[in-house]
């Protein structure tokens, strides 16, 4: 296993977003959002920093950089399944290294915070582009191509295991989006580390690419999941926004465990994606998403909708799985960027008011 560090298994995007704006303010371009900086920003950065500040050295950008990371670098943490994943390859004897652009001074400063230094055969690190350092690693460690996965949040990092003749497995909880990952085609696109822990367990430690459509086909059953609008007592919704949806908006909802009933199961989803306690459950209409390009990965879903009302002060606590989060009327929600069967639902209860709660 070689895994990326930024991104992959440690979160440091909001403090190299604030770094990186520090440096255009500096050089005097415009700044970005962080919508925008995750859209534009590449490896290597050089290429990145060369279409925003052409006229600035890179040894002048760097010390910018690295300057001003300094003061924020307090925002980076561990990223949620990072450590599992790493206990996980330790106890099945699996070989780790790291491959990463991370500056020394950040990396030892990042590795006294989690300790995940310690889990690697061998840290590469500053390397700028890691396409040529790769097929270095893979000879200098005698591995073998076909059992060889890198682990990374960018396209870079695909581009880097196609070179070097691996494996690739794209996660996304770093910097770029579902749909510039799909353009690298990886091997194999999970949410997040847990996600490609458990596909090992249950593979037997085979990484399988990519199913075709027609593999899709032959899976015995669709999944069953819940969701729903909930409302606050303003008469607004709760709209949550998620990587794996392609970054668009939609409702709190997941599967249904096995001799779960669904309102059960709506009541601990909710709680776990927002903390938030629901009642006034109402039933709203059921849809079939199936082979949906939005989400990150191809899937039957039968998803059972409903509304209610959250419980005591609308106070979300996001867990890992959504990024952002906003409070709306029904009509401002459909002004938003929202995945399709979120849309559908809005549209129902708008038209229709009898499964409002």
């Amino acid at each position: 296993m070689i895994f990326d560090w930024s991104g992959t298994l440690v979160d440091d995007l909001p403090a190299v977003w604030r770094a990186t704006n520090c440096v255009f303010k500096q050089g005097g371009a415009r700044e970005l959002t962080l919508d925008q900086f995750r859209a534009e920003f590449c490896l290597p950065f050089n290429s990145f920093y060369s279409r925003h500040l052409p006229h600035v050295s890179l040894p002048q950008l760097e010390q910018w950089f690295h300057s001003h990371f300094q003061q924020v670098q307090h925002l980076a943490c561990e990223l949620p399944h990072a450590r599992d994943m790493l206990l996980f390859c330790r106890g099945r004897g699996l070989r780790t290294f790291l491959l990463s652009t991370i500056h020394r001074d950040h990396f030892a400063a990042q590795s006294a915070l989690t300790g995940f230094d310690r889990f690697f055969d061998h840290s590469y690190i500053e390397v700028r582009d890691k396409r040529t350092k790769i097929l270095e690693i893979v000879q200098q460690h005698g591995l073998n191509a076909d059992q060889t996965l890198f682990v990374g949040d960018m396209q870079h990092d695909i581009e880097t295991a196609r070179h070097g003749g691996i494996l690739s497995c794209a996660v996304l909880t770093g910097y770029n989006r579902l749909d510039q990952l799909r353009a690298s085609e990886p091997d194999l696109i999970v949410e997040h580390l847990g996600e490609l822990r458990e596909l090992l367990e249950r593979n037997h430690l085979e990484v399988r690419p990519r199913r075709s459509l027609a593999d899709a086909r032959r899976d015995p059953l669709p999944v069953v999941t819940v969701g729903a609008l909930i409302f606050n007592s303003s008469g607004q919704v709760l709209m949550i926004r998620t990587q794996k949806w392609s970054d668009r908006w939609g409702i709190p909802g997941g599967k249904i465990r096995f001799g779960e009933r669904s309102t059960d199961a709506l009541r601990r989803e909710v709680k776990e994606e927002t903390n938030l306690e629901i009642d006034q459950i109402q039933w709203a209409l059921v849809q079939d998403c199936i082979h949906s390009k939005e989400f990150y990965r191809d899937a039957h879903f039968v998803l059972l909708n409903y509304t209610c009302r959250c419980v005591g002060p609308p106070a979300v606590k996001l867990n890992e799985e959504a990024q952002q989060f906003r409070w709306v009327s029904l009509d401002e929600a459909m002004t938003m960027e929202l995945n399709q069967p979120t849309r559908v639902l809005i549209e129902a209860v708008l038209n229709t008011g009898s499964c409002l709660p």
